[in-house]
C-alpha cells in the first residue's frame, strides 16, 4: 500500500512538473498536417517577446539566426527583387522603419495607381502595450486607428487579411473585372509554400506552409479557421517562406541558402 501511495505522489509531482514547464515553456511547434508547422508562442511568458526585424541590405532568414541568436526567426513583410525597398510597412518600438511610399518603383507604377491605396492599406500584425506594459496583439489594416487605451509597439504588414475575412480583392492581390480574372499577386491563387501568422486569445501563433504541402491562400485561410483564429494573415511566401529555430530549419528556395529578405519576425 505503502509503495503505492508513493508512485501516486511521484506521478503526480511528474505531472505537475510537466505542466509547469509547458506553461513556461516560450513557444511549441505542432506538425499538423504532415509538411505543415504550427508554432504556438506563449506570449503569456514575459521573459519572451515578439519584434520586428529590418534589415538594410537584403539577408537569409537563417543569416539573421545565426547572427542575432533568437529563439526564432520567421520571414515577414513585402520587397521589391528590384531595388531591395520593401512594399510593407514595418513599425519597431512606435517609429516607421519601413515605409512603402519611400519606394519610388512602386509608387511611380502607373499601372498600380489606381489601385495604390488598397495596397498602402494592407493588413498588419500589430502588438500594442498598455499602461502597466503589458502586450496585446491585433491584425487589422494599416490605417485602423490606435486604440486609445494602448500605444502602438511594433506592427510588420504583409497581407492579405486570411480570417475571419479573406480579403484577396480588397487588399489587390486579385484584379477581376465582370468574372474575368484581369491579374493575381504573390500567386494567392496557386499552391505555394506559405507563411501565416493568427492570434487566439491573446497569443500569437505561426504558420509554416512547405512545399512538402503547398496552399492557396484559401486554403491557408482554412487551416487557420480549423485552428480557431480570432484572426490571422498571410506574412510574404512562396521562395520567402523561412523559418529558424533550435528544433526546425525551412528554407524554401535559393539552392538550399534561402531567399534574401528585408523585413522578419522574431522571439528573442
Amino acid at each position: 500500500m505503502k509503495k503505492i501511495f508513493y508512485l501516486l505522489i511521484l506521478t503526480i509531482i511528474f505531472c505537475l512538473t510537466n505542466v509547469k514547464a509547458e506553461a513556461s515553456s516560450p513557444y511549441k511547434i505542432i506538425q499538423d498536417p504532415k509538411g505543415v508547422y504550427i508554432v504556438e508562442v506563449n506570449t503569456h511568458n514575459k521573459k519572451y517577446k515578439l519584434e520586428p526585424v529590418v534589415v538594410s541590405s537584403l539577408e537569409t532568414n537563417g543569416a539573421l539566426y545565426k547572427q542575432l541568436k533568437p529563439l526564432f526567426i520567421v520571414n515577414a513583410g513585402f520587397f521589391d527583387p528590384k531595388n531591395h525597398q520593401t512594399v510593407s510597412y514595418v513599425t519597431k518600438d512606435g517609429r516607421i522603419l519601413l515605409n512603402p511610399t519611400n519606394n519610388e518603383n512602386l509608387m511611380s507604377n502607373k499601372a498600380l495607381e489606381p489601385y495604390m491605396s488598397k495596397i498602402l492599406n494592407r493588413s498588419e500584425f500589430r502588438i500594442y502595450e498598455d499602461v502597466k506594459g503589458k502586450y496585446h496583439y491585433d491584425i487589422c489594416p494599416h490605417s485602423t486607428r490606435v486604440p486609445v487605451e494602448y500605444k502602438l509597439k511594433h506592427a510588420i504588414q504583409a497581407g492579405p487579411m486570411l480570417y475571419p475575412e479573406l480579403r484577396l480583392a480588397e487588399e489587390f492581390f486579385v484584379l477581376q473585372r465582370d468574372g474575368v480574372l484581369i491579374s493575381e499577386s504573390a500567386s494567392c491563387l496557386h499552391k505555394y509554400a506559405r507563411t501565416a501568422i493568427g492570434i487566439k486569445q491573446n497569443k500569437v501563433y505561426i504558420f509554416i506552409i512547405t512545399g512538402e504541402n503547398p496552399m492557396t491562400l484559401e486554403e491557408v485561410s482554412n487551416l487557420t479557421k480549423k485552428w480557431n483564429m480570432e484572426k490571422a494573415m498571410a506574412f510574404d511566401g512562396g521562395g520567402s517562406t523561412s523559418f529558424d529555430s533550435q528544433e526546425l530549419h525551412i528554407i524554401s528556395e535559393e539552392a538550399g541558402q534561402g531567399r534574401k529578405l528585408k523585413s522578419f519576425l522574431m522571439l528573442k
